[in-house]
């Protein structure tokens, strides 16, 4: 598969604002996911799950910014600024880098958040 093709596509359904159709797109039914919180999923259901709430508790999309994408043999990382107005009127502005390692089956393994 080719994973520089695949993570460009999976970046650009997630900066359209649709990260859940991106989940279900491109996660491997066991998939698992970390970020620099300590909060982590197991497969690819409980990522669905999470990003569904996420998702429902957004009032407000003001901007999600894709900044680069690198790829390194099964190896991405995507750097996007994400902000968004909540349901509860806080707001959620992220830098981040999205790490994600790719199975030969052209899907996300796991997924990694770090702090930009």
């Amino acid at each position: 598969m080719d994973i520089k093709t695949l993570a460009k596509e999976m970046d650009s359904i997630v900066a359209q604002g649709a990260i859940v159709e991106a989940v279900e797109k491109f996660f491997a039914e066991d998939a698992n996911t970390s970020d620099y919180n300590q909060v982590t999923t197991s497969g690819k259901a409980q990522m669905v799950e999470k990003m569904r709430g996420f998702a429902d508790a957004i009032a407000k999309v003001n901007g999600i910014e894709l900044h680069r994408t690198l790829v390194d043999g099964n190896a991405s990382a995507s750097e996007f600024t994400f902000d968004f107005l909540m349901k509860d009127n806080s707001r959620v502005y992220w830098h981040e880098i999205i790490r994600r390692l790719w199975n030969s089956e052209g899907k996300v393994i796991h997924e990694e958040y770090f702090n930009a």
